[in-house]
């Protein structure tokens, strides 16, 4: 089985150093439990950040060269087409600054394969390849793909391999030339400034007045009566079984 990783250079959030992205080397390191041969591929000009990738479990990173005003895609498509891998896997975002996500839906759609989004773990069966997704507030979602297919991965997935520099020194990079396709233009709408509604409530108060509003439990109506005495109980339930007549 032969899975694709696709790489882009990261940036440290504080000291501005390039660096790997930690949920691309996350995806290596689901990739390589699986039993996959993995290759790596980035479009562009690629430095130290995209070859220490290899010491984390790449046993192959093919560098595509690509002018900086060229489209990363049209690259990357063409060689997912090449490679014809089983499994495309991708970080959910990238940490370069200007990264919008987008690419894994695009290169999904240009080379007619399925995606899953946000994965914590995979896992191979008889029907296909099992997703585990991060859904908000914690929870998880199984899903069931069939192959071949693109999957984005999520920050609480399983940590990266640790970094081995022998296996640094012995991957294999492969040099080829990228397609050259230039960057669309975004598009935008200008459209006359519109007032928005308010939003509903007061947003208003201290950290601990706004958790106490959003965690407290509403009464459902009723009365609380603590060792009452038995004519009083009897009214109360009285009045408690009227209200249903």
């Amino acid at each position: 089985m032969k899975a694709v990783v696709l790489l882009s250079c990261g940036v440290h959030p504080r000291s501005g150093a390039a660096m790997p992205v930690p949920v691309e080397l996350q995806a290596i390191a689901l990739a390589r439990r699986l039993g996959c041969e993995v290759v790596g591929i980035h479009a562009g000009q690629g430095g130290a950040e995209i070859e220490d990738c290899l010491g984390h479990g790449l046993d192959q990173i093919i560098l595509l060269s690509i002018d900086r005003s060229d489209d990363a895609l049209a690259a990357v498509a063409a060689e997912i087409k090449v490679q014809q891998p089983h499994l495309v896997l991708a970080g959910r975002r990238g940490q370069g600054g200007a990264d919008t996500g987008m690419l894994p839906y695009l290169a999904a759609n240009a080379c007619d394969m399925v995606i899953a989004a946000d994965a914590v773990a995979l896992a191979m069966e008889a029907n296909g390849l099992a997703v585990v997704q991060a859904l908000p507030r914690g929870t998880r979602r199984r899903l069931l793909v069939q192959l071949p297919a693109v999957v984005t991965v999520h920050e609480s997935a399983p940590p990266a391999l640790p970094f081995v520099y022998r296996e640094r020194l012995s991957g294999k990079i492969v040099e080829k030339a990228g397609v050259s396709a230039p960057s669309p233009k975004p598009k935008f709408e200008v459209r006359p400034y519109r007032r928005r509604p308010k939003l509903i409530g007061d947003p208003g108060g201290t950290a601990e007045e706004r958790l106490r509003a959003a965690t407290e439990q509403k009464s459902a109506g009723g009365k609380l009566m603590v060792h009452p005495a038995p004519a009083e109980a009897a009214v109360a339930i009285l009045e408690f079984i009227r209200q249903f007549q």
